[in-house]
């Protein structure tokens, strides 16, 4: 199995960290890397703490233990001017795009753009152009998200997510709810510009086709720790029971399909009877 790039490589490091809400415990003794340059996957079940790891990297939540570095710079929400100083260097991709739905295309990618430089509006106009442009997006400049497909508003939320040209992009389940044309130009929308902008790019996601074909790298997460990293080439053929389940979608194996509890016979009253 590959090993885990050397730190010197590495944009943003996670080490030992613990993460719960009081005492739920949410992750558990985790170390990742993430390299320069490459797209990471992350990988697991839902309630495996995936959109939590991305919320620690830009400084929403606070670990229990343990650190979150990118490049270099631990994440610290105690220095708010520090944090945000840091956010400027991040993309995110949402869930669902989170648009604002009373702007226009252009103005959503303009947003960050006016928020966080003093850069001319004709400057601005030139550079939201380029993204939306770099998107397949140009003309649809002057509609509302509303008047756009859902494929179309992901990738509006994409050109506003590289507006700044940052060193690292978090995408926080790309491909939900798209059709599979949508969700292969996604896909291929994620790595050319990855490549393109030499960023880092931290992809969660449920879909392994997609996902497996534009990683360089992939970590599965269940119940809060890491069972299984490698190559995607690696996690197809990983007889870990996890991975095979997980990666071709099988009902049965260490992911019950029943919550854990009492067994029904108990709830029932039927307990010891023959």
């Amino acid at each position: 199995m590959s090993s885990v790039p050397t730190p010197v490589s590495n944009l943003v490091e996670i080490r030992d960290l613990h993460f719960g809400y009081g005492e739920r415990q949410i992750l558990s003794a985790l170390d990742m890397a993430f390299p320069r340059g490459k797209v990471i996957a992350v990988m697991g079940g839902s309630g495996s703490g995936k959109t939590t790891i991305l919320r620690l990297i830009g400084g929403q939540l606070v670990p229990q233990s343990g650190s979150v570095t990118v490049a270099g710079q631990p994440v610290d929400t105690r220095d708010t001017r520090a944090l945000y100083a840091l956010r400027r260097r991040m993309g995110m991709l949402f869930q669902h795009g989170a648009l604002f739905t009373d702007m226009s295309v252009f103005e959503n990618v303009a947003f960050p753009l006016r928020e966080h430089t003093d850069l001319p509006e004709e400057l601005i106009r030139d550079l939201v152009l380029m993204k939306l442009h770099a998107v397949g997006l140009r003309n649809a400049a002057q509609l509302r998200p509303s008047e756009i497909s859902g494929g179309m508003a992901r990738r509006v939320a994409l050109a506003r997510a590289i507006a700044l040209d940052p060193e690292l992009i978090m995408y926080d389940e790309p491909f939900a709810g798209l059709d599979p044309i949508s969700m292969g130009m996604t896909a291929n929308l994620i790595r050319k510009l990855n490549d393109a902008l030499g960023s880092t790019s931290i992809l969660v996601s449920h879909d392994v086709h997609e996902s497996f074909a534009i990683a360089d790298y992939v970590y599965f997460l269940s119940k809060g720790t890491i069972v299984a990293q490698g190559t995607p080439a690696e996690m197809r053929t990983s007889d870990d029971p996890y991975v095979k389940q997980f990666v071709h979608a099988e009902p049965d194996g260490p992911v019950p399909f029943h919550y854990p509890g009492r067994d029904l016979a108990d709830d029932l009253g039927l307990g010891g009877r023959p």
